[in-house]
């Protein structure tokens, strides 16, 4: 039994610290971080992101640190009302993720 509730015990820390690694940037910092050019504007970003789903709307975006990346997320809709996540190299404008929600 002791077994069982440390491995309960190790596997809650572990998914508190992962979390605890991925944290929304507030948007004060945002307009620090386009500013200084760490991370493109997010006009720029929101565009790439509709470019993938032509048509398209968005519902819900974000940006997030994780792991010291900074990682835009955007939620959009397309015409078929079929949502899609998109996340995106805030720096870059790489595409990380472009899935269906389910």
């Amino acid at each position: 039994m002791k077994t069982l509730t440390a491995l309960f015990a190790a596997t809650a820390l572990a998914l508190s610290a992962n979390v605890a690694l991925a944290k929304d940037v507030q948007p004060d910092e945002v307009v620090k971080l386009v500013q200084s050019k760490t991370i493109q504007s997010l006009d720029e970003l929101k565009a790439k992101a509709l470019a993938k789903h032509p048509g398209a709307t968005i519902k819900d975006s974000e940006l997030e640190d994780v792991y010291g990346r900074y990682v835009y997320k955007v939620e959009l809709r397309d015409a078929q009302n079929v949502e899609w996540d998109v996340d995106m190299d805030a720096k870059t404008g790489e595409i990380l993720k472009d899935a269906q929600d389910k």
